[in-house]
């Protein structure tokens, strides 16, 4: 079973603000995004930046065999969306976006207005194969890219660059708060017990302080020797699968030449079993030799408004018999 996830970069059918100008370049991106899907095959897709439900109904009609889709109800407020394509029928668990009740609302501008849910919902699916009953959620956290009143990609000053990036950070940190609140409710109590993985665009990497809310305090990650040992934290922690991804290959985007990963499958403590081995885990597709392909993208998403495929790689892993 292979379970991945993939940022489609604006998936709208043509003719709106955001997608495609054109037909032909809405069927060039269609066929960019159908061979990838094709290559990496997996049994569960998380996806993102789904901008119209009926986009990926094309996607999942360009495929071979039945898929299903499922998406989350709660869109930003360009309709961005999350949510799976999947081999398996899918059943929705939870589809959230409020943050938790002890968490208070964040500053979100410079008029102070406050924000207290997630900018896309925070939505879980139940899939059930022969080996195992998954639950999965996927999620698209706020990003690092930042836009600026009236529109603008770049800032009038450094302070306002400071003060955007700020708020954006705030968001960001609530919602990987609420993600973990929503992992909690999955794992009912021990990971040991249940096969659950969070996964999704984090907008930040592996160290980053956000990404570390998600997985716990340091110590136990897959690949050190804390792994091995029973842990008292075991039943409620996460493990990032970024370790078990060839260095050469451990990145899902590039922006202005640095390659980064920030897209991510965290996995319960049972599921990790099934994949603790170099090979089980990587990013672009299984079988390719060479590290992805991938555009170096700005400031400006608007730039790539009518580009074939994705400016994001696929991050996925493969569950083995245990």
């Amino acid at each position: 079973m292979l379970l991945g996830t993939w940022n489609l970069e604006n998936l709208y059918r043509p003719g709106g603000p955001s997608g495609p100008r054109d037909k032909a370049a809405y069927e060039a991106k269609l066929a960019a995004l159908a061979r990838t899907v094709r290559a990496l095959d997996p049994s569960l897709l998380g996806v993102q930046e789904v901008g119209d439900p009926a986009a990926l109904a094309d996607l999942a009609g360009m495929l071979d065999g039945t898929w299903h889709t499922a998406l989350s109800e709660h869109a930003d407020d360009r309709g961005i969306r999350v949510g799976f394509l999947s081999r398996l029928e899918p059943e929705v668990v939870a589809d959230v976006a409020a943050f938790p009740a002890a968490l208070r609302p964040v500053q979100g501008d410079d008029s102070g207005r406050q924000v207290g849910a997630a900018g896309r919902g925070l939505f879980a699916v139940r899939v059930t194969s022969r080996a195992l009953t998954l639950d999965a959620a996927v999620c698209h956290l706020k990003s690092k890219l930042l836009t600026y009143p009236g529109g603008r990609f770049q800032p009038r000053d450094e302070g306002e660059r400071a003060r955007v990036g700020a708020y954006a950070l705030f968001r960001r940190t609530a919602e990987a708060v609420t993600l973990r609140a929503l992992a909690d409710r999955l794992l009912d109590g021990d990971g040991r017990m249940h096969d659950v993985a969070v996964l999704g665009d984090l907008n930040d990497e592996v160290a980053a302080a956000t990404t570390q809310l998600l997985v716990g305090p340091p110590g136990s990650e897959l690949g050190t020797p804390g792994y091995g040992r029973p842990d008292k934290g075991d039943a409620t922690r996460l493990w990032n699968v970024a370790p078990l991804i060839p260095a050469e290959r451990r990145f899902s985007r590039i922006q202005f030449g640095r390659r980064e990963l920030i897209d991510h499958i965290l996995l319960s403590h049972r599921l990790t079993a099934r994949v603790t081995a170099t090979g089980d885990a990587g990013t672009g597709l299984p079988d390719a030799e060479a590290a992805p392909d991938l555009p170096s993208v700005g400031a400006d998403p608007r730039q790539r408004r009518d580009a074939a495929g994705s400016d994001h790689a696929p991050v996925w892993i493969r569950f083995r018999p245990t």
